[in-house]
């Protein structure tokens, strides 16, 4: 499948950090830096990410390919009813822009913004900072725990709705409000695909 040839417009509708706190999943204690919080001034965003920004487990979050991870804000409504459904309605509070454990909330301007339109290799250009498209969110037992309910993995690989992460090109800063442009890259293999790909593997 094959998307926009042009720019597209996008809205930057927030940034957020977080520090490493204690999770418990699966009857285990871990660390974990998914609960991100909105951060309302300009963010210095280097080769290793955002001021500010910390990560549990570098093997899979973070470093230079996983400086950032990206969330199409227009999925928060769709898994928020997941959250309902499967926990018997236990969970009615709205989720909150870094709930998802994303370092950038991003609004299509003018279409929403989709994995199966987003490419590896993309480029999105901010007016002070460049980020470089590179692989989709896994779904992971820490991501299960936050969400509710142990199908939420699953879920991510059959919706495609898991986000991206960014690698930066240019450092500078990020502050939501701003308005960029995702540049197409090579078009070779969109987000959706490579998540796509990874299903069997998480889907056993």
């Amino acid at each position: 499948m094959s998307g926009p040839t042009t720019p597209v417009r996008i809205a930057l509708e927030h940034v957020c950090t977080g520090t490493v706190a204690p999770l418990v999943a699966e009857g285990r204690r871990f660390t974990s830096a998914i609960g991100k919080r909105p951060r309302g001034e300009a963010v210095a965003v280097s080769a290793l990410g955002l001021a500010g920004d910390e990560q549990a487990d570098l093997s899979v979050h973070g470093g230079l390919s996983k400086a950032l991870y990206a969330w199409p804000v227009q999925h928060t409504a769709w898994w928020q009813a997941q959250r309902r459904q499967r926990v018997a309605s236990l969970f009615d509070e709205a989720l909150s822009p870094g709930f998802f454990g994303e370092n950038l909330g991003l609004r299509g301007v003018d279409t929403p913004l989709e994995e199966a339109q987003v490419f590896v290799g993309d480029t999105l250009h901010f007016p002070d900072a460049v980020l470089r498209v590179t692989e989709p969110r896994q779904p992971c037992f820490k991501f299960a725990a936050v969400m509710g309910y142990p199908q939420a993995g699953k879920d991510m690989v059959l919706s495609r709705r898991c986000g991206f992460y960014l690698a930066v090109v240019q450092a500078g800063t990020l502050q939501a409000g701003q308005v960029g442009e995702l540049h197409p890259g090579p078009r070779g293999l969109s987000i959706a695909e490579a998540l796509h790909a990874q299903r069997f593997k998480h889907l056993r």
